[in-house]
């Protein structure tokens, strides 16, 4: 209690900067992995993109990411147990901050997607383990969450295989893809509407649900949605109609018409994904941030910690800037190096993306958002055949998958001893 009233002034400071690195590093890495297939498919430019999750990064952070955030992400110990120590718990989410926000910098600066819950969980499974003990840490919970590297990308990939196969099937290997794209189009219009729909009801607006007291039960949602994916639908296909072919272009590209009715499908997906990217992930970075400001605040542990907006701010900007500066480095690797994506093969990725989303959060199964996305972009390298992915590029994705949680707990030990060595 003396080392909080001693150095709050301190330790408060150092909680906002570190909070911002770690947002900085959920913008390079992560928001960079939800934009990375509509770049690469050439479906908007890396410019647009940036404008793109500006906006709607931001927005999903500030205006849904408030909810009243438990002390520890994921419920990976219980912070009662620091009752007696409470410098510890400020200890440890600085350290677990300054972790996650340092091997997310690592992993950005190599271009590798990886998780940056995975990041924050493995920081917070290292300070635990030697603040307080082995015994501590919820292992069922975070076998659960290790459990995602397989679910994840494993159900994306399938969902992207089947709904791009639908793809070739009814529109890219006939006679007519131009005619047959106006034709079907209209349907995954519908399924977009749907998917992004519940996706950014059940990550993106819970929390203003729960502000507010109003609350929906998952079929209460599916309704909803589908509502939604119709009025797409009939909005899209009368776009659809004013669509001329231009024959002048398929000299080079016989799907070049096609694949710019699908084009303007990814804008809507972008969209949407980076709403509810944004205020989802931005826990990551602003739990512990929130977390330790209260403690340090309150000079007392407390099961839960309030959200105030200028927190939800400072984690919406920093953000934007780790996605500015830093984020093209993973969208290359997403968008260009897995596999060759067009328009028609993004959209698959990002629908199954989204709709393994809404499923797993449906059925209570532990995804995380980078997993899904590049096994949707396998998935959808597969239904061209094998030799249309780059496995050297997979193999290096998946051993940063299995270094992340590891590399994060190791560094959250080593930043632990230093700021109780120098505190205490």
């Amino acid at each position: 209690m003396e080392v909080l009233n001693e150095y709050g002034q301190i330790l408060l400071i150092l909680a906002i900067i570190f909070g911002v690195f770690m947002a900085w590093g959920v913008g390079a890495n992560d928001v960079a992995n939800a934009m990375g297939t509509s770049v690469g498919s050439g479906a908007i430019t890396l410019k647009q993109a940036i404008i793109i999750a500006m906006i709607f990064e931001f927005a999903g952070a500030y205006l849904a990411g408030g909810e009243v955030t438990a002390t520890i992400r994921k419920g990976i110990i219980d912070p009662l147990t620091l009752q007696g120590t409470p410098e510890y718990l400020v200890y440890g989410m600085l350290s677990a901050l300054l972790a996650a926000g340092t091997w997310l910098l690592i992993a950005s600066i190599v271009g590798w997607p990886v998780s940056t819950t995975h990041s924050i969980v493995g920081a917070i499974v290292g300070f635990a383990a030697v603040a307080i003990s082995v015994d501590a840490v919820n292992w069922s919970k975070v076998s659960t969450i290790a459990a995602s590297w397989v679910v994840s990308p494993v159900l994306a990939g399938t969902v992207s295989y089947m709904l791009f196969k639908s793809v070739q099937r009814l529109i890219l290997d006939t006679e007519h893809p131009f005619e047959n794209a106006k034709k079907y189009v209209p349907f995954y219009m519908f399924i977009v509407g749907f998917m992004i729909t519940m996706v950014t009801l059940i990550k993106g607006l819970k929390h203003v649900f729960k502000d507010i007291g109003f609350s929906l039960n998952y079929f209460e949602m599916c309704l909803v949605a589908a509502a939604a994916g119709l009025l797409v639908a009939l909005v899209g296909g009368a776009m659809l109609t004013r669509v001329k072919r231009n024959q002048a272009i398929e000299s080079e590209d016989r799907f070049a018409n096609v694949e710019k009715v699908f084009a303007v499908l990814m804008v809507f997906t972008a969209c949407a994904m980076a709403f509810a990217h944004g205020s989802n992930d931005v826990a990551n970075a602003v739990g512990p941030m929130a977390a330790a400001i209260a403690t340090i605040k309150s000079g007392a542990v407390t099961a839960k910690s309030s959200m105030p907006a200028w927190i939800l701010l400072v984690g919406g900007v920093g953000i934007v800037v780790g996605l500015v500066t830093y984020g093209y480095k993973v969208m290359a690797t997403i968008g260009t190096k897995i596999t060759e994506l067009t328009p028609s093969r993004g959209f698959a990725a990002t629908l199954g993306a989204s709709a393994t989303v809404v499923l797993a959060s449906g059925i209570g199964l532990p995804i995380s958002t980078t997993h899904t996305l590049v096994g949707a972009v396998l998935g959808v390298g597969l239904a061209r055949g094998l030799a249309a992915i780059n496995l050297r590029i997979v193999a290096t994705i998946f051993t940063s998958w299995v270094i992340t949680l590891p590399a994060g707990a190791i560094l959250s030990i080593i930043f632990f001893y230093i700021f109780k060595a120098i505190f205490s």
